[in-house]
């Protein structure tokens, strides 16, 4: 698995990749880049979104 080589998929991105938030994190030899990018034309907000989060892991309990 470490031999393969990973396209990098731009086409859904709205930001270019080097404004975008990233977090990188890095196990054993392999360095994984997450970048963040949010949608302009949503229309709920983080807030709505966290609480559904919750609700929904709530019902799984």
């Amino acid at each position: 698995m470490s031999s393969e080589k990973i396209k990098e998929d731009t086409t859904m991105t709205t930001a270019p990749a080097e404004d975008a938030p990233a977090l990188v994190k890095k196990i054993g030899r392999t360095t994984y880049i997450v970048r963040v990018h949010f949608s302009k034309t949503s229309r709920k907000t983080m807030s709505d979104k966290i609480k559904r989060m919750l609700k929904n892991e709530i019902q799984q309990m």
